[in-house]
């Protein structure tokens, strides 16, 4: 009998132990999931992805190698104005989005385009650029002139971005590089026959590098530039989109964009 009721008291016991760990576990699991601002908020400091080698949206000056750029100055005003600082962890470009998913960043600065297919994994803030997307081939490049060309000819392009997709849906063969400036200098040096990006980045890339290079054809397509994050965290969204409208009423968002564009991209 007495047996009996030891092996009851251990089962109880037993019991009583594995729902306090399948409760505690629960409750991890509920902390875990809550609004990564109130992490941010906690923590001091907001996670943001950038590649760092993307003139002039975020790249490093030449002199005393600070990170800085267009998509980096409004990212670390944002920061401030949530009462955080901005941490930069710069990732190539196509490692960005899936570190977001996976926690290691809060947020992208890097001219994240908002499409249909990226809507399903991400929200996005109100959008701070409007640009659109151009076709670059070398400046003596006479049979491409504008996207019906590409099918079949060599484009070199981030495998992730909306900009590889433009390409891959003409039909070109895609060849995969980690920033814009490589494939840019593959195309001036004739080793491959055409890159797609953005209209800004082109102009500046080719302000800066002199390259023998030229666009060609119509603008492909609207792009509307916002800040990705992680869906479920509606309290960091609303709360960035906050900011944003601040610095779009106050004239912050213009000032900034006119220090790098002489004219204002933001709307």
């Amino acid at each position: 009998m007495m047996s009996r009721l030891r092996m009851l008291g251990f089962s109880l016991l037993s019991v009583m132990i594995l729902l306090s760990v399948v409760l505690t576990g629960c409750s991890v699991e509920k902390k875990a999931e809550g609004d990564l601002l109130d992490q941010i908020k906690k923590r001091g400091t907001i996670l943001i992805g950038t590649e760092g080698t993307y003139s002039p949206f975020s790249f490093h000056e030449k002199k005393g190698n600070k990170l800085t750029g267009f998509d980096v100055e409004i990212a670390e005003e944002l920061a401030k104005r949530i009462g955080v600082k901005a941490q930069f962890v710069e990732t190539p470009w196509d490692g960005m989005l899936s570190s977001l998913q996976t926690g290691k960043i809060d947020i992208v600065a890097n001219q994240v385009g908002v499409k249909e297919e990226r809507k399903k994994k991400f929200d996005f803030t109100n959008p701070y650029t409007i640009s659109y997307a151009e076709i670059v081939v070398h400046k003596d490049n006479q049979t491409i002139k504008g996207v019906a060309d590409i099918k079949g000819k060599t484009a070199g392009q981030t495998s992730t971005s909306n900009y590889g997709k433009y390409a891959r849906d003409a039909k070109a063969e895609v060849k995969v590089y980690e920033d814009m400036m490589s494939a840019m200098w593959d195309v001036a040096n004739k080793r491959i026959d055409v890159s797609i990006n953005d209209r800004l980045a082109i102009a500046e890339m080719m302000k800066k590098e002199k390259l023998p290079l030229k666009v060609v054809g119509e603008p492909i397509e609207k792009v509307e530039i916002a800040f990705p994050v992680e869906k479920g965290n509606p309290k960091l969204l609303a709360e960035l989109n906050r900011a944003l409208d601040e610095m779009r009423k106050d004239g912050t968002l213009k000032e900034i964009s006119e220090k790098y564009f002489g004219k204002d991209i933001t709307q």
